[in-house]
């Protein structure tokens, strides 16, 4: 039977307070990052790297000095790979810090796969993301000579599995809280020119939204989509999720918010949601905060990854409107 290596792409996270810089210096040097030529992107890098590392430590030291996202990965990686039976073997690469994408190509490669399904763990494709994480590993599995065939499943926004599971959580949450509670979904913000390029990441958040509005089926229900995460003195996409806090706070009504575009828990849940947000709200006079958990390792979004891969590029959920992801076709 035909063996199948599936890559599992993440954007990785230092393990332990020695990472932080050099995990930002690898995150800033990407050149789907910062678009810079090569040395100013370099001499960039390790400028901001240098100034941001004793901010993000202080982030990792209210989660223990580290990153969870590998660990939780890689229980994401085990769980697939039980649902895909024995011929199918699950990896997992990183973006900015171990196992980085050469080191699993080298897994990938001393196991001899027959065929190599590339899989972001990024519902919704960026350029930012899941652009940068199959590049370079297009770029490192020819220089190693890996030659197996192929694929990559581009984005999944809408894909049943994710959207049940993504329902099935706020429901919960909604029930928890008092009648009339907005419903945030805060994703991961970009700079405003990054979609004007013609990036489809806003576009494919807004309509994975509106795919768990319709699963929720809640008549009248209070919600929409905004972003977090800001940094730097570009200007970033819209609605801020601060800013939904605060009005929530002046509209006095409760808040249960969504992180619509990670499926781990990683700082920007455990800490800005978590801690950040919630105190935000706190002093804004939300009268009740909700954070759903994201989804993990939960049996329907494990077997819709499954599908997933099972099916390749012809049963994608890219939406056919769309009409931008740039690696549609695969490698």
């Amino acid at each position: 039977m035909a063996r199948t290596a599936v890559v599992l792409f993440n954007l990785g996270g230092p393990d332990g307070p020695d990472a932080v810089r050099p995990f930002l210096f690898n995150l800033f040097n990407d050149p789907a990052i910062i678009g810079a030529p090569g040395p100013i992107r370099w001499a960039l890098a390790r400028f901001i790297s240098a100034r941001r590392a004793p901010v993000a430590r202080a982030i990792y030291d209210r989660i223990g000095g580290r990153s969870p996202l590998l660990e939780l990965t890689r229980a994401q990686a085990a769980a697939l790979e039980e649902a895909l039976g024995g011929d199918h073997r699950v990896f997992v690469a990183m973006r900015y810090w171990h196992p980085l994408t050469e080191e699993t190509v080298a897994e990938v490669a001393a196991w001899r796969p027959d065929r190599v399904v590339l899989l972001p763990l990024y519902p919704q494709y960026s350029s930012t993301t899941s652009g940068s994480s199959i590049e370079a590993w297009r770029k490192a599995a020819a220089k190693a000579g890996l030659t197996a065939p192929t694929e990559a499943i581009c984005c999944w926004p809408t894909e049943p599995g994710f959207i049940g599971t993504v329902a099935r959580l706020t429901a919960e949450a909604l029930a928890a809280s008092p009648p009339g509670a907005r419903v945030l979904f805060s994703a991961h913000g970009l700079p405003k020119k990054v979609i004007a390029g013609g990036d489809p990441y806003r576009w494919q958040v807004e309509r994975t939204a509106e795919a768990v509005v319709a699963a929720l089926g809640v008549p009248g229900l209070d919600w929409l989509v905004c972003y977090q995460s800001r940094v730097g003195p570009l200007e970033w996409i819209g609605p801020a999720t601060d800013d939904e806090i605060r009005r929530a706070g002046a509209d006095k009504v409760g808040l249960v918010v969504v992180p619509i575009a990670f499926v781990s828990e990683h700082s920007e849940t455990l800490v800005e949601l978590d801690i950040e947000y919630a105190e935000l709200a706190h002093q804004a006079g939300v009268p009740s905060w909700r954070r759903v958990p994201a989804v993990a390792t939960a049996p329907d979004f494990v077997a819709g990854l499954a599908g997933l891969v099972r099916d390749g590029p012809h049963g994608r959920i890219c939406p056919a409107a769309c009409g931008r992801c740039p690696i549609a076709g695969g490698p």
